[in-house]
């Protein structure tokens, strides 16, 4: 017998769209002699619906739809997620169809906490297990991790299930997938039964699915592994009632490998599922627009991506002419606009309307966030004038503590960097320029310059970047103490300063667009810190 595991990538509230992808999965299941199509957590609505489930008219769709997808089903048994709505609690649920029929609706027990997704503000908790004999195999269904983790499984798993079949909605991070086979193994550990876990994939907003569903047999050896960041149906063996191993399992990509990937599917997917016409980088000759440049062109093509280099007195004739070579090398398009005369003009108006005298302003930080904004501007309305997106090129480690200028590089519509370190930027460039060489090496080799005032290197104000991010790695990713972070051998005075910075500025993380989320903590879904506190770690 052949199980199908349909890795789709739905779209949040394009049901019928959906609908139609499962029904597609189905059909071309059915071509392979499956007799089982699985998909993923709530795949007929996509993930996270959010404050969609609080629309009645949302719930009637998706219940319309389910309807429609059930007769479409005739000989072959699929298992689909879906919100259920019983007249007085709404439930994420998973329906196996046969023949025309509804056979079982399991509703998930164990509903996912903050920070990705509040069930608990949605859904009702389910009550009783599901189990289900298809063809002598018996399985049961759960939905999403919390299901794996409980402490002794065999509370709520039948003695004598075979397969358990696991839907999941679970975004990427960095190593997440060998989370992933852990939680499964301590499944098995204590139930000795079978799982096939099919993962969601694709792009929500700032998250991304990786897909990567996999299998592993009674004894927690995995059998069968899909490929990750990819939509796809893979097929497999069951014999004696287990899986049968795959002898030529998907090869998991490296991390910095899958980084890259997961970037390249966020950029890709928020534009197609938004309907943007393309994108739009203001380029510096700095790494992180050439990082974003190259993600930009590998996810969305050459012709749907559009660079504006916007020079100062300030700006080197070396980024000049490294903007203009990696633009060349990537064939898009490229152009220059000289925002010097109106910076002059802002500074002289700043002169005369306000009396701020001359020797203030070269003592101040306000021309430097000037031209910044300036060029947000410019790009704001090249924006509105194409229909394009402009991707905004801050890092994590500008964004942790506010080296970025609010409504000047931190404009955009989508900040690709975002949970992206400097270090790990620079990392990201060395593994794209091994598949070819599109960044030019002098922007790799040169010190990072935000070109906003004569000979500046971000180490005039910041710590090394090497220093800096290891702190910001321990206070934000790992909620780290002030003196856990001395204690790793810090100066003191730099981590209270960092922690300081951390802190003062977030209220610009409020207001900045969203970012891709690539760590197990990102500033869009897993820090949630209050703009005004006086407390100190």
């Amino acid at each position: 017998m052949h199980i199908a595991i349909a890795q789709i990538n739905p779209i949040v509230g394009d049901i019928s769209g959906n609908a139609e992808k499962i029904l597609r999965a189905v059909r071309q299941a059915k071509l392979k002699g499956a007799k089982l199509v699985i998909t993923p957590e709530l795949a007929l609505c996509g993930y996270p619906p959010k404050d969609l489930l609080l629309r009645d008219d949302f719930y009637q769709s998706c219940y319309q739809t389910l309807q429609m997808i059930t007769q479409e089903i005739d000989d072959i048994t699929l298992v689909i997620g879906h919100p259920h709505h019983d007249g007085c609690k709404l439930y994420n649920s998973a329906s196996v169809i046969c023949s025309g029929k509804i056979t079982h609706t399991y509703h998930k027990r164990f509903l996912s906490k903050p920070p990705f997704f509040n069930e608990f503000y949605y859904f009702d908790e389910g009550l009783e297990p599901c189990f289900l004999n298809f063809n002598g195999l018996k399985c049961c269904i759960e939905i999403g991790a919390d299901a794996l983790l409980h402490s002794d499984p065999r509370k709520y798993t039948h003695a004598d299930v075979d397969i358990l079949l696991f839907l999941n909605a679970s975004p990427y991070f960095i190593d997440k997938q060998v989370t992933r086979y852990q939680d499964t193994q301590h499944y098995i550990k204590y139930t000795g039964v079978s799982v096939i876990h099919v993962n969601l994939v694709g792009g929500q907003d700032g998250l991304v699915f990786d897909g990567a569903s996999f299998v592993m047999n009674a004894a927690g050896e995995l059998v069968h592994q899909c490929k990750e960041l990819i939509d796809t149906i893979d097929y497999i063996e069951i014999q004696n009632r287990q899986p049968v191993k795959n002898h030529t399992l998907a090869i998991s990509l490296p991390p910095i490998a899958s980084v890259y990937q997961a970037l390249c599917l966020g950029v890709r997917d928020y534009v197609h599922k938004n309907n943007f016409s393309g994108v739009l980088i203001g380029l510096s000759g700095g790494v992180d627009s050439a990082l974003v440049l190259a993600i930009a062109v590998d996810a969305l093509g050459a012709e749907r991506v559009k660079t504006v280099m916007m020079p100062t007195q300030y700006t080197a004739d070396m980024s000049l002419a490294d903007a203009r070579e990696m633009a060349d090398r990537l064939g898009v398009l490229h152009s220059e606009c000289n925002i010097q005369p109106l910076f002059d003009l802002y500074l002289s108006k700043m002169v005369s309307d306000f009396a701020i005298s001359s020797e203030l302003l070269n003592t101040s930080t306000m021309p430097e966030n000037l031209q910044a904004r300036i060029r947000g501007t410019v790009l704001m309305a090249l924006s509105n004038h194409s229909g394009s997106v402009v991707l905004t090129t801050s890092n994590k480690s500008e964004f942790a503590v506010g080296y970025c200028t609010l409504y000047g590089d931190m404009a955009g519509g989508l900040a690709v960097l975002k949970d992206v370190t400097k270090t790990l930027v620079y990392q990201l460039c060395h593994y794209r320029n091994k598949i070819n060489p599109i960044i030019p090496e002098r922007i790799l080799q040169r010190a990072p310059s935000a070109e906003l005032r004569l000979n500046q290197t971000d180490q005039d104000t910041l710590p090394p970047y090497e220093i800096l991010d290891t702190v910001i790695e321990a206070y934000v990713e790992k909620n780290y103490s002030r003196n856990e972070i001395i204690a790793l051998q810090f100066d003191p005075e730099i981590v209270d300063k960092i922690i300081h910075l951390i802190h003062l500025n977030e209220y610009k993380r409020h207001q900045a667009p969203i970012g891709i989320r690539v760590t197990c903590c990102d500033f869009d879904h897993a820090w949630h810190y209050p703009i005004t506190s006086h407390y100190k770690s």
